[in-house]
């Protein structure tokens, strides 16, 4: 199996074009450098990010059904059962049946699960801090601003993504 050489977001002597002005090319190739670091720092634990992200949610939302996990970050009911049964398999996560539903499972931590959050979460923190080094504290709030803008993640008060 040949190894992968790391991603470069510009290949010297390249002409990139109209590339260089879209706003979606630049967040695509930020996103790719910013993957395969993370990739490479969470190597320890077989964590891609969006094993984190799932990680983050069910420990912070007692009774998270699949479908509730799924409408969260943006996935199919089906790519949701198989990154539980990644983080299960890795002795992360348990689907607990719900009283109120036998119909449904919730999805809780495991005391395996919740210690390695703590590591995998510094890590991904050293990760965060590392791919932004170039940007000061300044630059980084900006940043994260104009990409929860884009993203229509900020809410308004009634829980609507804002116009804005």
């Amino acid at each position: 199996m040949s190894e992968v050489a790391p991603y470069l977001a510009r290949v010297p002597g390249i002409q990139y074009g109209v590339l260089d002005t879209l706003t979606g090319y630049a967040v695509r190739r930020t996103q790719l450098r910013m993957y395969e670091d993370f990739v490479q720092a969470l190597a320890a634990w077989h964590i891609t990010p969006p094993r984190f992200s799932a990680l983050v949610i069910i420990s912070l939302n007692k009774g998270l059904k699949l479908t509730q996990l799924a409408q969260i970050m943006g996935i199919a009911r089906s790519g949701a059962v198989i990154l539980v049964d990644a983080l299960a398999d890795l002795g992360y996560v348990t689907r607990e049946p719900m009283p109120e539903d036998r119909r449904a499972f919730s999805l809780q931590l495991t005391e395996l699960g919740r210690a390695d959050l703590a590591l995998i979460t510094a890590a991904v923190q050293a990760h965060d801090a590392r791919v932004t080094a170039r940007l000061n504290a300044q630059e980084l709030e900006t940043l994260h601003g104009l990409l929860h803008k884009l993203s229509g993640a900020r809410e308004d008060d009634d829980g609507l993504p804002s116009d804005q």
